[in-house]
């Protein structure tokens, strides 16, 4: 939701009146459509059209669980109006001879009626329009806030123009290593890194997204700008860099970040981003200052390029993702992205990978969306399993359960807890480490990125050393309840919940 837009673009699209008011109109619509009419139509089409209805939704769920789209149960709203949409179909296709020209200027109504009612289910589902706002700026494809063009951030350095908020700005990453094409990616600057020329050496954090996606929608709908504007004012202007990548190359190319009969997905992250994003915008190529965070099929993508390459991230947070590389069925994942390799496939399964390494100063955050008495059984499973095996290994890890839903606002919510224990974690200057929720346990301490840090004062640019870090934090092996302002040491044999 961007800052002063009007009354009716702030309009949820999940909450308040507007989805209620659209099923009801659409449901008196299509109820006037339909009619009393004759014996016939009560007794045979209008049975008929609800049957149609409720094959079609039947197969629409089959389609949805076969290809394991989601792990989190559907509204029973979207199959109710699943079912309707096709039933007005029909009652359109079926009923159109023998009434007036009212009954059919309704009937016509009620299918886009009915087709909105369902695509608001659906975005209840999955939250990836939380406002009117965000739909519109996605169908008119709108400038993200805060954007700005690469000269413009380039010049603005040079003459140590430090804005008040970091800066958005689009890139076009190549392919040359990896031969993946994708679409035009974005990078957040802070504040700080206008600070000095050439730029500091500061720590970045990789941003993906779900399976369906846009290299934009952690920007609009993980409300990741504010959030990370919000963080860098409250510490002088320091937050990390942040580059949003393409994991698909196209809305519905499901890669899970892999190299594969999809795509090398994983060669353009690690082989085209990486490099583009050191040797353009400056920031450091330590791994320790280098993170990633995923959402759903993204926090998947996080454990898997962390866990193969230690020597180029240290930390990630996996929001909601998956225990493995995830196209349906195992054997269907192994012939949809290998080309049913199925060794191909183990060299991406990260229970796999970690299981053939040792690791050191690899940091990892783990978040299960519910509650302290419903998580959803898959990302529980998924995230201990995780956890508990990158523990052996020499990962320090937690599990955190936060209140919520498989959507966009719960990754945005996740990424706002974790916030704080990133920017520490890879190093970000005056940003204090802190520890993982639950026990703590001594490990290696991980040094800031050396860079001209500054302390940005309301006036406007003056800048000043930064304090250093605090030590590495620990790992937490068996989760315990906590308070988001008040976290308890010692782990009770669950995941932690943050209230």
């Amino acid at each position: 939701m961007t800052a002063g837009g009007s009354g009716q673009q702030q309009l949820s699209l999940l909450h308040g009146w507007l989805p209620v008011a659209a099923q009801v109109v659409a449901a008196v619509v299509l109820l006037v459509a339909i009619g009393w009419r004759s014996r016939r139509w009560r007794l045979f089409w209008l049975p008929l059209s609800v049957a149609l209805g409720a094959v079609v939704t039947l197969g629409v769920h089959l389609f949805i669980d076969t290809e394991g789209l989601s792990g989190d149960p559907a509204p029973a709203s979207l199959w109710v109006w699943t079912t309707l949409t096709v039933g007005a179909v029909s009652v359109l296709i079926v009923g159109w001879r023998g009434i007036r020209w009212w009954r059919r200027g309704l009937s016509v109504l009620s299918v886009p009626l009915c087709v909105l009612c369902a695509a608001l289910a659906l975005n209840l589902w999955v939250g990836y329009f939380p406002t009117v706002d965000t739909l519109w700026n996605q169908a008119t494809s709108a400038p993200l806030p805060d954007e700005t063009q690469p000269a413009a951030v380039l010049a603005m350095r040079q003459a140590r123009q430090i804005p008040p908020n970091g800066t958005v700005v689009p890139v076009k990453i190549g392919w040359a290593a990896s031969g993946f094409r994708h679409r035009d990616e974005y990078v957040y600057l802070p504040p700080a890194w206008f600070s000095a020329d050439p730029a500091p050496k500061l720590p970045t954090l990789m941003m993906i997204g779900g399976e369906f996606n846009t290299p934009a929608d952690w920007l609009r709908r993980g409300d990741a700008i504010k959030t990370m504007d919000t963080f860098a004012a409250a510490h002088h202007g320091n937050a990390p860099v942040m580059v949003f990548v393409d994991s698909g190359g196209a809305f519905n190319n499901d890669t899970e970040c892999v190299n594969g009969s999809r795509g090398n997905a994983a060669d353009h992250l690690t082989k085209d981003v990486v490099p583009f994003m050191t040797s353009t915008y400056g920031v450091s190529s330590d791994p320790r200052n280098w993170g990633i965070v995923g959402w759903s099929m993204g926090g998947t993508c996080a454990v898997d390029l962390a866990a193969m390459h230690p020597d180029m991230f240290s930390t990630f947070e996996d929001i909601a993702g998956d225990i493995g590389p995830n196209a349906g069925t195992r054997a269907q994942t192994i012939t949809r992205l290998f080309g049913g390799n199925a060794s191909h496939y183990t060299d991406f399964d990260p229970m796999a990978v970690i299981a053939r390494h040792t690791y050191r100063d690899v940091t990892a955050w783990y978040d299960i969306s519910g509650s302290a008495s419903r998580v959803l059984p898959a990302q529980t499973v998924a995230a201990n399993s995780l956890c508990s095996l990158g523990n052996v290994h020499g990962m320090h890890c937690a599990v955190i359960s936060q209140p919520g839903k498989h959507d966009w606002p719960f990754a945005a919510q996740a990424f706002t807890a974790a916030l704080p224990w990133l920017a520490g974690q890879v190093g970000t200057p005056g940003v204090p480490r802190i520890d993982l929720p639950g026990p703590a346990a001594p490990a290696a301490p991980v040094p800031a990125p050396v860079t001209p840090a500054v302390a940005l004062q309301a006036s406007g640019g003056l800048s000043s050393p930064l304090p250093p870090p605090r030590s590495q934090p620990g790992s937490c092996r068996g989760p315990v309840r906590t308070t988001a302002t008040a976290p308890r040491r010692g782990c009770a044999g669950g995941p932690i919940h943050l209230r």
